[in-house]
């Protein structure tokens, strides 16, 4: 095949739509659901992030796509007890590889993953797609899929979920072009390969980087290099915690990131954990409720009048106090930026969040600046000498 009609593009204004290509077949197969503009754009570049996370790390991954950056990427590591109890992982849902990456894709920030694109580099086996059925998710795209997964993925939106079947062995082409405003723009596509090597270059007075930290870095970079710019993303223990996209200020990107990162932390809070929630409330509301919750404007979700929408009886408030303490406890946090910092005030506010390893392009004029600021704290640092826009 070598077009696909569309419902429309970006919006329902934008009509005709399709996807076609000039040369050889399209590289994907759709085994249920129509595919839309925005639909192709997130499974495209998921799948692009997933199998490079994949042949980085050699582990199984997934990401969730939203609005065409992700939400979440991670590397399939065991999820225990506690992260199973924050990600809402049921007792029927079996842990594999594939599965497990995804669970944690999806569930380091659930709200933002709302009606999103999955994304697999391995084969979708039924446990990945139990999780998925019980989720609000418009697509997924994987290299191929068991019988039993495909049979409950159909099953998914009245029958109308999106499967797309992605040939592994594709090979685009080493130019790449977009139309905007009628001009056509063309460049070399970004085919830089994120690995160990790219971290040698360690700038800080502390140069002890661990095995996980660099693993962890991989995983900040290649989800960088697929996210709107400008941005930045922490990662821990194999997964994306908080990741700021499209941003104008680099410090902004910095501060959104980090307070989604302290949001993953804090759910992993006792009194989270035991917010006595309604039976038979939709996840799209509990999600929505921890968020409220652990904000400053928790007496939304608990004033009276409210609460018993949500919870079978009214929890405590999780105070400022709380927060502040149960937040130094978060550490070994890993850094990505997709260009330099300018200033160390976003060494500052990342410090705040547990980091203690960076990996950014170096080169600005106030470099020295965020070195230092890094010494300051004992942070590891290494400039990486390449710059990851993607737009």
């Amino acid at each position: 095949m070598k077009e696909i009609e569309l419902k429309y593009g970006c919006n329902p204004n934008q009509k005709p739509a399709r996807v076609y290509t000039k040369k050889g077949d399209l590289p994907i197969t759709v085994l249920n659901g129509t595919p839309g503009y925005i639909n192709l754009l997130d499974a495209f570049n998921s799948y692009q992030l997933v199998k490079e996370l994949k042949e980085a790390t050699g582990l199984a991954s997934a990401a969730s796509f939203k609005h065409v950056s992700p939400a979440g990427a991670a590397v399939g590591m065991p999820l225990d007890e506690k992260l199973k109890k924050m990600y809402f992982v049921d007792d029927d849902i079996e842990l594999t590889d594939i599965s497990s990456a995804y669970i944690r894709a999806r569930g380091a920030d659930s709200m933002s993953s709302y009606g999103d694109f999955a994304a697999l580099s391995d084969e979708c086996d039924k446990a990945t797609a139990m999780y998925l059925s019980k989720e609000v998710s418009d697509g997924i795209i994987a290299p191929s899929y068991s019988r039993e997964a495909l049979e409950i993925l159909k099953k998914k939106k009245k029958g109308n979920y999106l499967v797309i079947q992605i040939d592994e062995n594709y090979e685009p082409q080493k130019i790449e072009t977009k139309e905007v405003f009628g001009v056509t723009f063309e460049q070399g596509k970004n085919d830089i390969k994120i690995n160990e090597e790219m971290l040698k270059n360690i700038v800080t007075k502390n140069k002890d980087m661990s095995e996980n930290a660099k693993r962890d870095l991989i995983i900040s970079l290649i989800t960088l290099k697929y996210t709107q710019s400008n941005s930045v993303c922490y990662v821990k223990d194999g997964q994306a915690i908080g990741i700021g996209a499209g941003q104008q200020s680099r410090i902004h990107c910095t501060r959104l990131a980090g307070n989604k990162a302290d949001t993953w932390f804090l759910r992993s809070h006792d009194k989270v954990l035991n917010l006595p929630f309604k039976e038979g409330i939709r996840r799209a509301d509990r999600d929505n409720a921890i968020d409220v919750y652990i904000s400053e404007e928790h007496d939304d979700v608990l004033r009276d009048g409210s609460w018993e929408n949500v919870f079978t009886k009214k929890p405590e408030v999780l105070t400022s106090e709380e927060k502040k303490a149960y937040l130094k406890e978060m550490k070994d946090v890993s850094l990505g930026s997709d260009a330099f910092f300018p200033f160390g005030d976003n060494i500052e506010r990342a410090f705040k969040s547990g980091v203690k390893y960076i990996a950014e392009a170096g080169g600005s004029i106030r470099d020295d600046n965020v070195i230092e600021t890094c010494d300051k704290y004992d942070l590891v640092m290494s400039f990486i000498g390449t710059r990851l826009f993607h737009h």
